[in-house]
């Protein structure tokens, strides 16, 4: 039997059509946020390594790290952190089996956000 209606259904939800549940933006950030910090991590070895380099070495990559655009990338790292450890204790609570409901997910998620601003902030100023 042939499909009449194939032409009035759309083909796939496109992101324009498609609402992302907020578990799989928090999935999805989480995996960035650990890439992040692999990259971050790298940039303070290199900072470290450059001292052990020689003076000259050192003085243009700290060059680059307190720059405008170093400082951005530092306080991102740092969000990323926040962000992924908040969430891996998130993780460690759903490991006992506890607040795996729908509700119980969406309200963490925007205590791990929010938490994480907040955290973020904190260590600036006392940095």
């Amino acid at each position: 039997m042939a499909d009449v209606n194939r032409g009035n259904r759309p083909l796939s939800p496109h992101l324009q059509v498609y609402r992302m549940p907020l578990a799989a933006i928090t999935s999805i950030l989480n995996r960035i946020t650990g890439a992040g910090m692999t990259l971050a991590s790298i940039l303070i070895v290199w900072w470290f390594a450059a001292g052990a380099f020689g003076p000259e070495y050192f003085e243009f990559v700290d060059g680059l790290l307190t720059s405008i655009l170093g400082h951005l990338v530092l306080i991102g790292s740092l969000a990323a952190l926040w962000y992924h450890m908040l969430n891996s204790i998130r993780h460690l609570i759903w490991d006992t089996g506890r607040m795996m409901d729908v509700e119980s997910v969406e309200k963490t998620s925007y205590i791990v956000f929010a938490g994480t601003v907040v955290l973020t902030v904190l260590t600036i100023i006392v940095i």
